[in-house]
């Protein structure tokens, strides 16, 4: 989670992966992002750190899942709970959060 301009966005990365401020920030539309501190993304979505899933989070936040995500049939985000994920259809995620797709990983 990253806080924008004015409001907390969803960066979805790979695992092994680095999120990537400023391609994020582009995506968004906003001039940078930076994360958002821990009390901060708890209170906002309801999950405890290190299991923030990008669904069910108590208000709606503009999503955005890495452009690699297109290269698999599924994959597996935090289910809400650390060490809980749910395996999913890339464009079930999107349609399930709102989200965009965008290259927002570091190479």
């Amino acid at each position: 989670m990253v806080k924008g301009d004015t409001t907390l966005l969803v960066g979805i990365v790979p695992v092994a992966g680095t999120l990537d401020l400023k391609a994020l920030a582009a995506a968004a539309g906003v001039k940078k992002v930076a994360m958002a501190g821990t009390q901060e993304a708890e209170r906002s979505t309801g999950y405890v750190l290190g299991g923030i899933s990008p669904i069910g989070q108590r208000k709606a936040l503009a999503t955005f899942l890495d452009a690699s995500a297109d290269n698999f049939d599924t994959i597996l985000v935090s289910g809400g709970k650390r060490g809980f994920d749910l395996e999913l259809a890339p464009h079930d995620l999107l349609r399930l959060t709102g989200g965009a797709i965008a290259r927002i990983a570091k190479a």
